[in-house]
């Protein structure tokens, strides 16, 4: 029972084939109420008495936190820094295509290492998600329950890795490591028992 429950925030509000990470922005209202709706029918009882959900900072995950609460008022929201998406420094707000093709070369020759646009390597936001997991794996023992997020594609596809893949180092063709959509989420076994 003890899972780590990841839902990505809908649809943001961003021209496609920009780089946009860390940049704070809305999301589309109706891809959020229907995100909320379906994640809230998956959970059943399971999940509705939890208490705690998780959520990134950014704005795009707070709409998606609090419509969820909307539907279940006993939850209480918890912002969680370690939950925001990848910084990509200059290269937020840039579309993919305009990044300079050796910039893009550097990150995938030194994927964990390299800080894409001078912002945040994946060494250094692997590190806070494992923080962000080992929060939640206390949580699970703690409450016998599963935890809840609302996070990012980056996040989940750290947290899938960290979880699935333990210490191996990731290469640029390893990644990513599962692939979740706008609005989707995924479940993860948070203990071995789970």
């Amino acid at each position: 029972m003890s899972a780590l429950w990841l839902q990505r925030h809908a649809q943001p509000l961003v021209a496609p084939g920009v780089c946009y990470g860390r940049s704070n922005m809305a999301a589309d209202d109706k891809a959020t109420a229907a995100a909320a709706m379906a994640l809230h029918s998956a959970w059943g009882a399971e999940l509705l008495n939890t208490g705690k959900l998780w959520h990134s900072p950014l704005q795009r995950c707070t709409q998606l936190a609090a419509a969820l609460q909307a539907q279940a008022p006993g939850f209480e929201l918890t912002v969680c820094d370690d939950l925001a998406e990848m910084d990509f420094g200059a290269w937020e707000g840039q579309r993919w295509d305009d990044i300079a093709r050796d910039e893009i070369q550097a990150w995938t020759a030194d994927f964990m290492g390299y800080a894409p646009g001078g912002g945040e390597s994946l060494g250094t936001m692997m590190q806070r998600v494992a923080r962000a997991l080992d929060m939640a794996r206390q949580q699970a023992l703690e409450t016998g329950q599963p935890v809840l997020w609302i996070s990012h594609a980056g996040v989940a596809q750290c947290a899938h890795w960290l979880l699935t893949r333990g210490d191996r180092v990731p290469l640029a063709k390893d990644w990513p490591s599962v692939k979740l959509a706008y609005g989707e989420w995924l479940r993860l076994p948070l203990l071995s028992n789970s």
